[in-house]
Protein backbone atom coordinates (compact mmCIF):
# COMPACT_ATOMS: atom_id res chain seq x y z
CA UNK A 1 0.00 0.00 0.00
CA UNK A 2 1.19 3.49 -0.85
CA UNK A 3 0.19 4.98 2.50
CA UNK A 4 2.73 2.78 4.29
CA UNK A 5 5.50 4.38 2.23
CA UNK A 6 4.33 7.98 2.77
CA UNK A 7 6.94 10.07 4.61
CA UNK A 8 6.62 13.59 6.02
CA UNK A 9 8.33 15.27 3.06
CA UNK A 10 5.88 13.77 0.60
CA UNK A 11 3.03 14.80 2.88
CA UNK A 12 4.32 18.40 2.89
CA UNK A 13 4.50 18.41 -0.92
CA UNK A 14 0.97 17.01 -1.18
CA UNK A 15 -0.27 19.82 1.09
CA UNK A 16 1.59 22.41 -1.03
CA UNK A 17 -0.01 20.94 -4.15
CA UNK A 18 -3.45 21.17 -2.56
CA UNK A 19 -2.77 24.78 -1.55
CA UNK A 20 -1.82 25.67 -5.13
CA UNK A 21 -4.98 23.95 -6.40
CA UNK A 22 -7.03 25.99 -3.93
CA UNK A 23 -5.42 29.25 -5.04
CA UNK A 24 -5.97 28.38 -8.70
CA UNK A 25 -9.56 27.11 -8.44
CA UNK A 26 -11.06 29.07 -5.56
CA UNK A 27 -9.11 32.33 -5.93
CA UNK A 28 -8.56 32.27 -9.68
CA UNK A 29 -4.78 32.73 -9.51
CA UNK A 30 -3.71 31.84 -13.07
CA UNK A 31 -5.60 28.51 -13.11
CA UNK A 32 -4.47 27.49 -16.61
CA UNK A 33 -0.92 27.31 -15.24
CA UNK A 34 -1.30 26.41 -11.57
CA UNK A 35 -3.85 23.59 -11.94
CA UNK A 36 -1.61 21.39 -14.17
CA UNK A 37 1.51 22.26 -12.15
CA UNK A 38 -0.15 21.51 -8.81
CA UNK A 39 -1.70 18.26 -10.05
CA UNK A 40 1.63 17.10 -11.49
CA UNK A 41 3.22 17.86 -8.12
CA UNK A 42 0.47 15.90 -6.38
CA UNK A 43 0.92 12.85 -8.63
CA UNK A 44 4.71 12.68 -8.36
CA UNK A 45 4.64 12.85 -4.55
CA UNK A 46 2.12 10.06 -4.06
CA UNK A 47 4.12 7.02 -2.89
CA UNK A 48 4.73 4.32 -5.52
CA UNK A 49 2.86 6.26 -8.22
CA UNK A 50 5.85 5.91 -10.55
CA UNK A 51 4.75 8.78 -12.82
CA UNK A 52 8.30 10.18 -12.94
CA UNK A 53 10.17 6.88 -12.85
CA UNK A 54 12.59 6.34 -15.70
CA UNK A 55 12.75 3.15 -17.75
CA UNK A 56 14.63 0.21 -16.26
CA UNK A 57 16.68 -1.84 -18.71
CA UNK A 58 18.23 -5.27 -18.40
CA UNK A 59 21.33 -6.48 -20.23
CA UNK A 60 21.50 -10.08 -21.43
CA UNK A 61 24.99 -11.34 -22.43
CA UNK A 62 25.03 -13.16 -25.77
CA UNK A 63 28.64 -14.25 -25.79
CA UNK A 64 31.78 -12.90 -27.44
CA UNK A 65 32.19 -11.45 -30.90
CA UNK A 66 35.05 -12.71 -33.16
CA UNK A 67 36.93 -9.52 -32.25
CA UNK A 68 36.80 -10.40 -28.56
CA UNK A 69 34.14 -7.86 -27.54
CA UNK A 70 31.16 -8.75 -25.36
CA UNK A 71 27.95 -9.06 -27.32
CA UNK A 72 24.80 -8.21 -25.35
CA UNK A 73 21.13 -7.51 -25.85
CA UNK A 74 19.40 -4.69 -23.98
CA UNK A 75 15.77 -5.17 -22.96
CA UNK A 76 13.49 -2.59 -21.37
CA UNK A 77 11.96 -4.37 -18.40
CA UNK A 78 9.95 -1.37 -17.18
CA UNK A 79 9.04 1.39 -19.64
CA UNK A 80 8.87 4.29 -17.15
CA UNK A 81 6.12 6.67 -16.08
CA UNK A 82 4.04 8.89 -18.35
CA UNK A 83 5.24 12.18 -16.90
CA UNK A 84 8.87 11.05 -17.18
CA UNK A 85 8.47 11.06 -20.95
CA UNK A 86 6.53 14.33 -21.00
CA UNK A 87 9.34 15.87 -18.94
CA UNK A 88 11.72 15.22 -21.83
CA UNK A 89 9.92 18.07 -23.61
CA UNK A 90 11.14 20.37 -20.83
CA UNK A 91 14.67 18.96 -20.58
CA UNK A 92 15.21 19.06 -24.33
CA UNK A 93 13.94 22.63 -24.60
CA UNK A 94 10.93 21.75 -26.78
CA UNK A 95 7.90 22.97 -24.82
CA UNK A 96 9.02 26.56 -23.95
CA UNK A 97 9.59 27.63 -27.59
CA UNK A 98 6.20 26.13 -28.52
CA UNK A 99 4.61 28.24 -25.77
CA UNK A 100 6.33 31.28 -27.30
CA UNK A 101 4.84 30.32 -30.67
CA UNK A 102 1.37 30.42 -29.14
CA UNK A 103 2.07 33.66 -27.27
CA UNK A 104 3.23 35.26 -30.51
CA UNK A 105 0.03 34.20 -32.27
CA UNK A 106 -1.99 35.90 -29.52
CA UNK A 107 0.07 39.09 -29.27
CA UNK A 108 -0.59 42.45 -30.88
CA UNK A 109 2.67 44.37 -31.15
CA UNK A 110 0.79 47.46 -32.34
CA UNK A 111 1.05 49.35 -29.01
CA UNK A 112 4.81 48.78 -28.97
CA UNK A 113 5.32 49.74 -32.62
CA UNK A 114 3.22 52.89 -32.30
CA UNK A 115 5.16 54.04 -29.24
CA UNK A 116 8.75 52.73 -29.41
CA UNK A 117 9.56 54.41 -26.08
CA UNK A 118 7.90 51.39 -24.50
CA UNK A 119 11.01 49.38 -25.36
CA UNK A 120 12.83 51.30 -22.62
CA UNK A 121 10.20 50.30 -20.07
CA UNK A 122 10.40 46.66 -21.11
CA UNK A 123 14.18 46.79 -20.88
CA UNK A 124 14.17 48.53 -17.49
CA UNK A 125 11.94 45.83 -16.00
CA UNK A 126 14.63 43.25 -16.80
CA UNK A 127 16.92 44.95 -14.26
CA UNK A 128 15.54 42.60 -11.62
CA UNK A 129 17.06 39.65 -13.50
CA UNK A 130 20.61 40.97 -13.41
CA UNK A 131 20.35 42.39 -9.87
CA UNK A 132 19.20 39.02 -8.57
CA UNK A 133 21.88 37.25 -10.61
CA UNK A 134 24.50 39.16 -8.59
CA UNK A 135 22.64 38.47 -5.35
CA UNK A 136 22.52 34.75 -6.08
CA UNK A 137 26.26 34.71 -6.74
CA UNK A 138 26.84 36.31 -3.34
CA UNK A 139 24.68 33.62 -1.71
CA UNK A 140 26.89 30.87 -3.10
CA UNK A 141 25.14 29.85 -6.30
CA UNK A 142 27.36 29.12 -9.28
CA UNK A 143 27.21 31.40 -12.33
CA UNK A 144 24.81 29.16 -14.32
CA UNK A 145 22.65 28.57 -11.23
CA UNK A 146 22.54 32.32 -10.44
CA UNK A 147 21.47 33.09 -14.02
CA UNK A 148 18.67 30.53 -13.80
CA UNK A 149 17.46 32.00 -10.50
CA UNK A 150 17.68 35.59 -11.76
CA UNK A 151 15.54 34.91 -14.84
CA UNK A 152 12.55 34.45 -12.52
CA UNK A 153 12.52 38.26 -12.36
CA UNK A 154 11.36 38.36 -15.98
CA UNK A 155 8.03 36.85 -14.86
CA UNK A 156 8.18 34.53 -17.85
CA UNK A 157 7.75 30.84 -17.02
CA UNK A 158 8.72 29.37 -20.43
CA UNK A 159 11.89 31.50 -20.57
CA UNK A 160 12.82 30.46 -17.02
CA UNK A 161 12.36 26.79 -17.93
CA UNK A 162 14.26 27.13 -21.21
CA UNK A 163 17.28 28.84 -19.62
CA UNK A 164 17.35 26.54 -16.60
CA UNK A 165 17.33 23.39 -18.74
CA UNK A 166 20.39 24.76 -20.55
CA UNK A 167 22.33 26.04 -17.53
CA UNK A 168 21.15 24.35 -14.31
CA UNK A 169 18.72 21.47 -15.00
CA UNK A 170 19.01 20.22 -11.41
CA UNK A 171 17.21 23.41 -10.28
CA UNK A 172 14.36 23.15 -12.79
CA UNK A 173 11.66 22.12 -10.31
CA UNK A 174 11.97 24.99 -7.77
CA UNK A 175 12.71 27.61 -10.44
CA UNK A 176 9.77 26.62 -12.64
CA UNK A 177 7.34 26.46 -9.72
CA UNK A 178 8.61 29.81 -8.37
CA UNK A 179 8.36 31.48 -11.79
CA UNK A 180 4.82 30.33 -12.45
CA UNK A 181 3.70 30.99 -8.87
CA UNK A 182 4.90 34.59 -9.01
CA UNK A 183 3.27 35.04 -12.43
CA UNK A 184 0.00 33.93 -10.85
CA UNK A 185 0.52 36.32 -7.91
CA UNK A 186 1.06 39.42 -10.08
CA UNK A 187 -2.21 41.04 -8.81
CA UNK A 188 -0.95 40.69 -5.23
CA UNK A 189 2.76 41.46 -5.57
CA UNK A 190 2.73 44.42 -7.94
CA UNK A 191 0.12 46.93 -6.63
CA UNK A 192 1.85 47.72 -3.29
CA UNK A 193 5.14 48.38 -5.13
CA UNK A 194 3.42 50.52 -7.76
CA UNK A 195 1.59 52.61 -5.17
CA UNK A 196 4.66 53.04 -2.97
CA UNK A 197 6.66 54.51 -5.87
CA UNK A 198 4.01 56.83 -7.32
CA UNK A 199 1.86 59.70 -6.15
CA UNK A 200 -1.90 59.92 -6.60
CA UNK A 201 -1.33 62.60 -9.22
CA UNK A 202 1.03 60.34 -11.19
CA UNK A 203 -1.38 57.42 -11.03
CA UNK A 204 -4.11 59.66 -12.40
CA UNK A 205 -2.25 60.69 -15.56
CA UNK A 206 -4.42 60.12 -18.62
CA UNK A 207 -2.46 59.13 -21.72
CA UNK A 208 -3.47 60.10 -25.24
CA UNK A 209 -4.60 57.47 -27.73
CA UNK A 210 -1.78 55.80 -29.64
CA UNK A 211 -1.70 56.12 -33.41
CA UNK A 212 -2.82 53.21 -35.56
CA UNK A 213 -0.19 50.92 -37.07
CA UNK A 214 -0.57 49.75 -40.67
CA UNK A 215 -0.93 46.09 -41.53
CA UNK A 216 2.25 46.19 -43.61
CA UNK A 217 4.30 47.43 -40.65
CA UNK A 218 2.85 44.71 -38.42
CA UNK A 219 3.91 42.07 -40.95
CA UNK A 220 7.41 43.49 -41.40
CA UNK A 221 8.01 43.89 -37.64
CA UNK A 222 8.36 40.19 -36.65
CA UNK A 223 10.59 39.48 -39.64
CA UNK A 224 12.94 42.39 -38.88
CA UNK A 225 13.06 41.63 -35.14
CA UNK A 226 13.92 37.98 -35.81
CA UNK A 227 16.76 38.91 -38.16
CA UNK A 228 18.23 41.69 -36.00
CA UNK A 229 18.06 39.85 -32.65
CA UNK A 230 19.33 36.57 -34.11
CA UNK A 231 22.29 38.26 -35.78
CA UNK A 232 23.25 40.18 -32.64
CA UNK A 233 22.41 37.46 -30.10
CA UNK A 234 22.20 33.99 -31.68
CA UNK A 235 21.44 32.35 -28.32
CA UNK A 236 18.06 34.14 -28.26
CA UNK A 237 17.12 33.01 -31.79
CA UNK A 238 14.98 30.04 -30.71
CA UNK A 239 12.70 31.94 -28.31
CA UNK A 240 12.53 35.17 -30.32
CA UNK A 241 12.14 33.22 -33.57
CA UNK A 242 9.17 31.22 -32.29
CA UNK A 243 7.57 34.31 -30.75
CA UNK A 244 7.87 36.26 -33.98
CA UNK A 245 6.84 33.32 -36.17
CA UNK A 246 3.62 33.01 -34.18
CA UNK A 247 3.01 36.73 -34.55
CA UNK A 248 3.65 36.58 -38.30
CA UNK A 249 1.05 33.81 -38.61
CA UNK A 250 -1.42 36.14 -36.91
CA UNK A 251 -0.63 39.32 -38.81
CA UNK A 252 -0.16 38.07 -42.39
CA UNK A 253 -3.87 36.98 -42.55
CA UNK A 254 -3.17 34.21 -45.08
CA UNK A 255 -2.43 31.56 -42.42
CA UNK A 256 -5.48 31.93 -40.20
CA UNK A 257 -5.82 28.17 -39.68
CA UNK A 258 -2.22 27.91 -38.51
CA UNK A 259 -2.56 30.96 -36.29
CA UNK A 260 -5.74 29.56 -34.75
CA UNK A 261 -4.02 26.23 -34.07
CA UNK A 262 -0.97 27.91 -32.55
CA UNK A 263 -2.88 30.10 -30.11
CA UNK A 264 -5.62 27.61 -29.22
CA UNK A 265 -5.20 23.85 -29.69
CA UNK A 266 -1.39 23.71 -29.69
CA UNK A 267 -1.05 26.26 -26.88
CA UNK A 268 -3.53 24.38 -24.69
CA UNK A 269 -1.91 20.99 -25.33
CA UNK A 270 1.61 22.22 -24.61
CA UNK A 271 0.42 24.10 -21.50
CA UNK A 272 -1.06 20.86 -20.13
CA UNK A 273 2.09 18.85 -20.88
CA UNK A 274 4.42 21.58 -19.59
CA UNK A 275 2.44 22.19 -16.42
CA UNK A 276 2.05 18.53 -15.49
CA UNK A 277 5.69 17.66 -16.17
CA UNK A 278 7.08 20.72 -14.39
CA UNK A 279 4.90 20.05 -11.36
CA UNK A 280 5.90 16.39 -11.37
CA UNK A 281 9.57 17.39 -11.23
CA UNK A 282 8.93 18.93 -7.80
CA UNK A 283 9.51 15.72 -5.89
CA UNK A 284 9.95 15.97 -2.14
CA UNK A 285 13.57 14.85 -1.95
CA UNK A 286 14.56 17.50 -4.52
CA UNK A 287 12.20 20.33 -3.66
CA UNK A 288 12.36 20.51 0.13
CA UNK A 289 15.78 22.03 0.75
CA UNK A 290 17.38 25.25 1.95
CA UNK A 291 18.39 25.95 -1.65
CA UNK A 292 14.73 25.93 -2.73
CA UNK A 293 13.88 28.47 -0.01
CA UNK A 294 16.68 30.72 -1.27
CA UNK A 295 15.34 30.42 -4.82
CA UNK A 296 11.82 31.45 -3.78
CA UNK A 297 13.12 34.42 -1.78
CA UNK A 298 15.42 35.55 -4.60
CA UNK A 299 12.61 35.04 -7.09
CA UNK A 300 10.22 37.40 -5.36
CA UNK A 301 13.07 39.92 -4.93
CA UNK A 302 13.79 39.71 -8.66
CA UNK A 303 10.15 40.18 -9.51
CA UNK A 304 9.74 43.12 -7.13
CA UNK A 305 12.87 44.89 -8.39
CA UNK A 306 11.80 44.38 -12.00
CA UNK A 307 8.43 45.97 -11.23
CA UNK A 308 10.05 48.87 -9.39
CA UNK A 309 12.63 49.46 -12.14
CA UNK A 310 9.90 49.75 -14.75
CA UNK A 311 7.97 52.31 -12.69
CA UNK A 312 11.09 54.34 -11.91
CA UNK A 313 12.11 54.33 -15.58
CA UNK A 314 8.71 55.76 -16.54
CA UNK A 315 9.08 58.51 -13.91
CA UNK A 316 12.52 59.40 -15.28
CA UNK A 317 11.19 59.48 -18.84
CA UNK A 318 8.54 61.98 -17.72
CA UNK A 319 11.34 64.41 -16.87
CA UNK A 320 12.37 64.57 -20.52
CA UNK A 321 9.13 64.24 -22.49
CA UNK A 322 6.23 66.60 -23.12
CA UNK A 323 3.61 63.87 -23.32
CA UNK A 324 3.50 62.43 -19.83
CA UNK A 325 3.54 58.68 -19.24
CA UNK A 326 1.50 57.18 -16.46
CA UNK A 327 4.30 55.48 -14.52
CA UNK A 328 2.02 52.56 -13.67
CA UNK A 329 2.55 51.16 -17.16
CA UNK A 330 6.24 50.76 -16.32
CA UNK A 331 5.28 47.90 -14.00
CA UNK A 332 3.85 46.09 -17.04
CA UNK A 333 7.40 45.84 -18.43
CA UNK A 334 7.73 42.42 -16.83
CA UNK A 335 6.80 39.57 -19.14
CA UNK A 336 3.58 38.42 -17.45
CA UNK A 337 1.23 38.92 -20.42
CA UNK A 338 -1.43 40.22 -20.10
CA UNK A 339 -1.73 40.05 -16.31
CA UNK A 340 0.73 42.87 -15.61
CA UNK A 341 -1.01 45.17 -18.11
CA UNK A 342 -4.37 44.44 -16.49
CA UNK A 343 -2.97 45.22 -13.04
CA UNK A 344 -1.63 48.59 -14.25
CA UNK A 345 -5.03 49.38 -15.76
CA UNK A 346 -6.87 48.37 -12.57
CA UNK A 347 -4.65 50.42 -10.25
CA UNK A 348 -5.05 53.47 -12.53
CA UNK A 349 -8.84 53.12 -12.47
CA UNK A 350 -8.85 53.08 -8.69
CA UNK A 351 -7.63 56.69 -8.86
CA UNK A 352 -9.56 57.73 -11.97
CA UNK A 353 -12.36 55.43 -13.20
CA UNK A 354 -12.22 57.13 -16.60
CA UNK A 355 -8.56 56.31 -17.14
CA UNK A 356 -8.09 53.42 -19.59
CA UNK A 357 -4.48 52.28 -19.53
CA UNK A 358 -4.82 48.72 -20.78
CA UNK A 359 -3.67 49.26 -24.37
CA UNK A 360 -0.95 51.68 -23.25
CA UNK A 361 0.30 49.09 -20.74
CA UNK A 362 0.34 46.38 -23.41
CA UNK A 363 3.23 48.23 -25.11
CA UNK A 364 5.78 47.70 -22.32
CA UNK A 365 4.18 44.33 -21.55
CA UNK A 366 4.98 42.86 -24.98
CA UNK A 367 8.34 44.65 -24.89
CA UNK A 368 8.97 42.71 -21.68
CA UNK A 369 8.34 39.42 -23.50
CA UNK A 370 11.05 40.32 -26.00
CA UNK A 371 13.26 41.69 -23.20
CA UNK A 372 13.12 38.52 -21.10
CA UNK A 373 14.02 36.36 -24.13
CA UNK A 374 16.94 38.69 -24.94
CA UNK A 375 18.09 38.63 -21.30
CA UNK A 376 18.01 34.83 -21.38
CA UNK A 377 20.04 34.91 -24.58
CA UNK A 378 22.65 37.17 -23.00
CA UNK A 379 23.01 34.91 -19.96
CA UNK A 380 23.12 31.80 -22.13
CA UNK A 381 25.83 33.36 -24.33
CA UNK A 382 27.93 34.27 -21.30
CA UNK A 383 27.48 31.13 -19.24
CA UNK A 384 26.26 28.38 -21.56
Amino acid sequence: MGIVNLDWRQLVMILIACLLLYLAIAKGFEPLLLVPIAFGMLLSNLPLSGVMSGPISTIEPLGMTPEGAINASVHTATPGGLLYYLFQGDELGIFPPLIFLGVGAMTDFGPLISNPKNILLGAAAQFGIFFTFIGALLLGFTGPEAASVGIIGGADGPTAIYLTTKLAPHLLAPIAVAAYSYMALVPIIQPPIMKALTTKEERSIVMIQSKQVSKKVKIIFPIVVTIVVSLILPAAATLIGMLMFGNLLKECTVTDRLSDTACNALMNIVTIFLGLSVGASAQAEIFLSAQTLKIFVLGVVAFGIGTAAGVICAKIMNKFTKEKINPLIGAAGVSAVPMAARVAHKVAQEENPGNFLLMHAMGPNVAGVIGSAVAAGILLSLLG
